[in-house]
């Protein structure tokens, strides 16, 4: 008779600081604690599919005794975040039970813990969440694993870029990640003294940004200025496009570039503007203490709930602890926007950040 428990870790999704870490507190209370079998998913469901697994033990993870997952970015286990898995939902519930698994704990987005949930309902798996993503934006938890090391990753960019825009007067646009919502930007914009902010949650006038503009040249004496966009952006009532023979409701050249254009268009003043785009950088590098100590606190809570029979559950950062949530709830309130009357925006326009045409 099996006496002992065999769960399945994977990470699925784009890649984000901290998923190593998680492996690492899942791997290690699972054997030392409840002497259980872990194994890892390689590329998410494409592992499942393909029935692929590897052996993970405390000891197997270090180095000559030295263990480097708390510090290393990406995943060791690989991840995928295109194709369409719901194709072949059969066979990877199949998977499942051909690798003998007693419990999966996956960590993902909200896309893809949607579609492990799915495969879980349809397969009676027995499944634990964690959340992961930079854009901070899976419902019911105050922190997702990557979002503090990608809003460190966007502050450390705009600190740099501040001296150069000074040295020039120069406004500089940095354009940051978070297609749907502007957490990430809205965080990073107040963390590093950003002028303009705009997210995807407050549309904004191309004539308010030039009136922020011409405030900080005119009043304040600032030759400079940093602006901070969300890629998903989005005008009051301009048509987004750097081509006007081309409309469309998204810039064909990046949103960016396009507000750059539109700035050297309508100010009244000359603007000498540069763009950068941060792009997969914001992903990337050492995960941030905060990271390390959220994902650690996860990996343990989700063994913890597979021990307990607590299934169907994400493991949550509530009021500075960790809780559990239902894992259905959750998807019904994601992604979670910004709010545009929320403390954060408030306190951005306090400060006289431009942040979109908030109504009153």
């Amino acid at each position: 008779m099996k006496t002992q428990k065999r769960i399945g870790i994977l990470t699925s999704g784009g890649d984000c600081p901290g998923l190593n870490a998680v492996i690492r507190a899942v791997v290690s209370h699972a054997t030392l604690t409840y002497d259980w079998e872990v194994i890892g998913i390689p590329y998410a469901t494409q592992g499942l599919l393909e029935q692929k697994a590897i052996a993970l033990s405390r000891h197997g993870l270090d180095l000559r005794g030295i263990d480097p997952l708390l510090s290393m970015g990406g995943t060791i286990l690989g991840s995928i975040n295109k194709g369409n898995t719901l194709e072949h939902a059969d066979e990877i519930i199949a998977s499942y039970q051909a690798l003998a698994l007693d419990a999966l704990i996956a960590v993902g987005g909200d896309g893809s813990l949607s579609i492990l949930n799915d495969l879980a309902c349809r397969g009676n798996w027995q499944l634990v969440a964690v959340p992961k993503t930079i854009d901070n934006d899976v419902a019911l938890t105050e922190r997702s694993i990557g979002f503090d090391t990608a809003v460190n990753t966007i502050t450390d960019a705009l600190n740099r870029l501040t001296f150069t825009a000074a040295s020039h007067d120069r406004v500089m646009i940095v354009e940051v990640m978070g297609r749907s919502t502007g957490h990430l930007a809205l965080h990073a914009g107040i963390a590093g003294g950003a002028d303009v902010i705009l997210l995807p949650e407050i549309p904004y006038s191309i004539q308010g940004v030039c009136r922020t503009l011409a405030e900080l040249r005119d009043r304040w004496a600032h030759k400079f200025a940093i602006v901070v966009v969300a890629e998903g952006a989005k005008t009051t009532n301009e048509v987004l496009s750097c081509d006007p023979a081309l409309p469309s409701l998204t810039p064909q050249c990046g949103i960016g570039q396009y507000i750059a254009e539109q700035i050297s268009r309508y100010s009244t003043m000359p603007i000498d503007t540069r763009v950068s785009v941060l792009g997969h950088i914001q992903r990337g590098g050492i995960p941030s203490a905060l990271d390390r100590l959220v994902a650690t606190t996860f990996g343990k809570a989700a063994v913890d709930l597979v021990a307990q029979g607590q299934l169907r559950q994400m493991v949550a950062w509530q009021n500075g602890r960790v809780v559990a949530v239902p894992l259905a709830e959750v998807l019904a309130h994601s992604p979670l926007p910004v709010d545009p009357n929320g403390y954060l925006v408030k306190t951005a326009q306090a400060l006289g950040i431009y942040v979109g045409d908030v109504l009153a």
